[in-house]
């Protein structure tokens, strides 16, 4: 489980920092300020939970069959693709409907969260 979710942060903060730089320098003259913004936001939510996701693979280092910390990283996984991926496609297309789909991408990283605080209470009681 740690050598999964490790591989899947590093792939997924790789990503964020290709995702932030074209944004910073490809898009800047094409998006207007309200794309560009919702751009961002999914970037930095993107980098954040690319980061949590790398703390459940070290964690899973020391307790590897922890199904709640296995929860949590597949749940970062998926917020990172629904949150952030919702958003990528909005600043892009323009498709304002999109943004129905971002809150369930927040719900998986809210329950993430959750998930990554019962697993060390439980692990470290």
């Amino acid at each position: 489980m740690a050598k999964v979710f490790i591989t899947l942060a590093s792939l997924s903060g790789m990503l964020a920092v290709c995702f932030g730089a074209f944004g910073a320098h490809a898009l800047k003259s094409r998006l207007d300020d309200y794309a560009m913004g919702v751009f961002q936001t999914a970037v930095q939510y993107h980098f954040y939970h690319s980061l949590a996701l790398l703390a459940v693979g070290v964690i899973a280092l020391s307790y590897p069959q922890t199904a709640l910390l296995r929860s949590s990283g597949w749940l970062f996984l998926v917020g990172i693709v629904i949150f952030s991926g919702s958003l990528y496609l909005l600043s892009f297309s323009g498709l304002r409907w999109l943004g129905a789909i971002t809150p369930l991408g927040g719900l998986a990283f809210i329950a993430g969260w959750g998930c990554l605080a019962a697993a060390s209470w439980k692990m470290l009681a």
